[in-house]
Parts: structure tokens; C-alpha cells; sequence
């Protein structure tokens, strides 16, 4: 890419998108273009269809989706697959219509199989069931990774999915209703903290700036008790989903963005399989099997949900007791990804959980 070349990020203001978007401004690239969902709702096909058509992008990073917790995946499960799939139809059908020079798809390790061997490879993909909790979320993402994998195939189109593992870092979403394991995990301990303490005033700031469930901190303290009770947050405890005994890998978010920029700039559809370049449109092409292209993107480390706990509740400095809900589902028991592809490409990630953790709790506090 030149430094000058006009660079769409889809969901530049999320977690993941919003850091690719400064990580580029920071590597010098000046022409970078963005919408918000109020300006382009990326579910119309007609609106996507006419971004195009006027600022016609050289190059796209698709990451934004609809994305949440096991909470909200477990609920909303029509959501998750109709959106993401609309989502990734029209962006990427447009960049194809459109002769887009390379195209990078976010997708999620939640593609893999519940049962897949440890650490997981690219190849585990498709080869047993999945996790029935987040099942519509991970298909929607499998149908995107093979639309960008099929294009490429029979187009000669440059286009590449990477899975990243569970990320978290600055502009995370706190919401407790769609939130993912970490960031929920901390605002829930702080909040119990605070309530711990009967620092009222800060629990209402808290509410102010992110409500739960429309309850702010103009609500009475019945109210405002009975909302943070229902979320297992209580004055001597708190009680989180799930036995703690799963165990998942996490990575910050400025890690990725740096990982996707690595790509976009180093390597190409045919660096991702192994075996001699393909030719579109001859017999070859049909005979050779190429699949699995994607590329998993994480730390390689993994945690268990109740050390992270005890390791937020620690940075937190929360006292009270720490219960699991172990009625609650715990979703996948281990994912671990196998970054080997990704290691022989050239990156590896440097922030680590234990700094990430007080990273993300110093922002959060910064946002209030």
C-alpha cells in the first residue's frame, strides 16, 4: 500500500476497528476513509453499493459486526447471523464489484469446532460441531472467511480473513447485557467494589455514563440495588457465570490492529497456503484442494477465567468474595490458538494480559 492509497475501514469507531484506524495514522497513511453506522448502515445493500461508487476504496479492512458476550449470544441468536451475514455480503460483494486491491475480513476463533484439539490450527476449521452458545455467530464468520478464500480462488482477487482471538483494550464495550468475558468482568468487580464500600456517588457516575439496562444514577437506590443485583453484583459479593473453570486466551486490541496493518502490508493471498500459486480459470485450480488460508491472530497464551478474575480483582482492588455460577453455561472449556502461521509471517504480539488488564481498567476509569 502507498502511504497515499484510500483505505476504507468498516467500524472504525469499535474496539478493533477505531485501533487499526490509529495505527495507520501513526505508520503515515493520510487517506483513510470511515463511516459511522448513523452515515452508512452497512445492512443497505443500496447504501453500501453507493459509498462505493463515490469514494472507491483501494484498499478495506472489514471490521465491524455484530458482536457480543455468550449472554447476548445465547439471546440473540437470529441477530448475529443475519447481520454479520448481511454485513459481510454487501462490503465484500462491493469491494469485489468494485476491483478493490486487497481486502482484509476480521472474523473470530469462535469458528472452531467446541471440541477442537489444542492449540488450534487453521485446518481444525469444519471438522466437528461447534459451540452451540455463539453457533449462529461462528457460521456467519465461517461464510465470510470462505467467501474472501472462493473469491480469491476463482477472481485472483487478494483478499484475507484473519480469526483473532478474544481481544480487549481502549473503546471496549462495558454495556453488561452484550459485552465480552473481560471488559464485563471488570466493571462488574469495580462495581462491586464500590458498592462493597457504599461509594454511592461513583456507583451513579458509573450509571451515568453507561447505564444498565436504562437505569442511571438518577434512579433510587432500590432501583439502582435490584439492577446490580440482578447481574450478580451484591454488597458482600459478587457472582459471576460460569464455574471459572474455562480457560481462553486473550489479546490487546492495538496488538491486533498492529498485526492487521502487518498484513496488509507484507503478505498476500498465496503467502497464506502452502504449494505453488494457483491460476484461476484452469483445470488445476478445480483439482487442487486449497482451504484453511484464514490466519489465527493471538497472544498463544492462555488464562483461565478464574485466575483473570482474581488477577482483575487484584489490580481493581476489590475485597470482597468472588462466587461462580456454575448453573450459568461456561461455553467453550479451552481455546487456544496455534499462531504458528501467523509467527512464521512475521509478528508477534507484545502486551501481555497482566499489563493489558490494568491498561484497560486505567481507560475505563478515564471514560467515565
Amino acid at each position: 500500500m502507498e502511504k497515499s492509497s484510500k483505505i476504507y475501514v468498516a467500524g472504525h469507531r469499535g474496539l478493533v476497528g477505531s485501533a487499526i484506524w490509529n495505527n495507520l495514522l501513526n505508520k503515515g497513511y493520510t487517506n483513510l476513509v470511515g463511516r459511522s453506522h448513523k452515515e452508512l448502515d452497512l445492512l443497505d445493500g443500496a447504501a453500501v453499493k453507493r459509498f462505493f461508487d463515490e469514494e472507491k476504496p483501494e484498499y478495506v479492512v472489514l471490521a465491524a459486526a455484530h458482536v457480543g458476550g455468550i449472554m447476548a449470544n445465547s439471546i440473540y441468536r437470529a441477530d448475529f447471523i443475519y447481520q454479520n451475514l448481511q454485513i459481510q455480503q454487501n462490503v465484500i460483494g462491493e469491494s469485489f464489484r468494485h476491483g478493490v486491491k486487497k481486502l482484509l475480513f476480521l472474523g473470530s476463533t469462535c469458528i472452531y469446532p467446541k471440541e477442537a484439539q489444542q492449540p488450534i490450527t487453521e485446518d481444525a476449521l469444519l471438522t466437528s460441531p461447534l459451540e452451540y452458545t455463539n453457533e449462529p455467530y461462528a457460521i456467519a464468520k465461517i461464510a465470510g472467511l470462505k467467501l474472501c478464500e472462493s473469491l480469491n480462488l476463482q477472481y485472483g482477487t487478494n483478499y484475507i480473513a484473519v480469526m483473532p482471538t478474544n481481544l480487549y483494550g481502549p473503546r471496549d464495550n462495558f454495556n453488561l447485557e452484550t459485552s465480552h468475558v473481560l471488559p464485563a468482568m471488570i466493571r462488574k468487580i469495580f462495581l462491586a467494589k464500590l458498592l462493597n464500600e457504599s461509594r454511592w456517588d461513583e456507583i451513579k457516575c458509573d450509571l451515568n455514563a453507561r447505564n444498565i439496562e436504562n437505569v442511571t444514577g438518577a434512579c433510587g437506590k432500590d432501583t439502582i440495588i435490584g439492577i446490580l443485583e440482578k447481574y450478580g453484583i451484591y454488597q458482600d459479593h459478587l457472582q459471576l457465570w460460569g464455574s471459572g473453570k474455562p480457560i481462553r486466551e486473550f489479546l490487546w486490541s492495538e496488538d491486533m490492529a498492529d498485526a492487521s496493518v502487518f498484513i496488509m502490508e507484507n503478505i498476500d493471498f498465496h503467502d497464506t497456503y502452502s504449494g505453488e500459486p494457483v491460476i484461476p480459470g484452469t483445470q488445476e485450480t478445480a483439482k487442487r484442494e486449497i482451504r484453511n488460508c484464514h490466519i489465527n491472530i493471538g497472544s498463544g497464551k492462555e488464562i483461565t477465567i478464574a485466575r483473570l478474575a482474581e488477577l482483575c480483582k487484584s489490580i481493581i482492588g476489590y475485597n470482597g468474595e468472588i462466587r461462580w455460577d456454575a448453573s450459568k453455561p461456561d461455553g467453550t472449556m479451552r481455546k487456544l490458538t496455534d499462531v504458528s502461521k501467523l509467527h512464521a509471517l512475521g509478528w508477534r504480539h507484545k502486551v501481555e494480559i497482566e499489563d493489558g488488564v490494568k491498561k484497560l481498567f486505567d481507560w475505563y476509569i478515564e471514560n467515565l
